[in-house]
């Protein structure tokens, strides 16, 4: 029973810090969203978004693992630490940076912007490579959260305006500070 509990206490943590790690996407694509964009595009964008939610913390558990080996009981520290510098720069975006840069969604554009809202996936991933965590669940999670986020964000921002957008990474940021929080405590 109790490793039961343990799991589902995982899974919601994971699902809650894949939509923190999501709020990105989904703001950044309020922004993008509201120069009009077709629903085809909308759906490129999303899965390259979800692919690179898939990828970049593939990336950062790789280099974190490796890491955890060299410096041991206190990679547990260290990656509450990463959650928490991470929940504090999106909170700082949020408050200072208000404002929405509107992007390119083809070609190295589309790149460039699957790369900067799945940045903190990287570094969240490199936590979880210090820690003992599901790994392929939070894999499997941010890239689907990633996606599904980046898609209803581009669709709002499509048919109404930006003024959740700025919300929305306050929270996130909120969240992933708090759960790094609980790491180190």
């Amino acid at each position: 029973m109790d490793q039961v509990l343990f799991q589902w206490g995982q899974f919601l943590t994971l699902l809650m810090i894949a939509f923190a790690l999501s709020m990105d996407a989904f703001s950044l694509g309020i922004g993008v969203g509201m120069v009009g964009i077709r629903l085809r595009e909308i759906l490129k964008v999303s899965i390259t978004i979800g692919l690179f939610h898939i990828g970049m913390p593939i990336l950062g558990i790789l280099v974190g693992a490796y890491l955890s080996e060299l410096v041991g009981d206190i990679a547990v520290f260290i990656g509450g630490g990463v959650l928490m510098a991470i929940g504090l720069h999106m909170l700082w975006n949020g408050f200072v940076n208000g404002d929405q840069k509107v992007l390119r969604t083809k070609g190295f554009g589309l790149m460039i912007f699957a790369f900067s809202v799945s940045l903190d996936a990287l570094t969240v991933g490199f936590s979880f490579g210090l820690i003992e965590v599901n790994r392929l669940l939070a894999i499997s999670l941010f890239g689907i959260m990633g996606g599904a986020m980046s898609y209803f964000g581009l669709l709002l921002g499509r048919s109404v305006g930006g003024w959740l957008g700025d919300y929305s990474e306050l929270v996130g940021g909120l969240i992933l500070f708090c759960f790094g929080l609980k790491f180190i405590l």
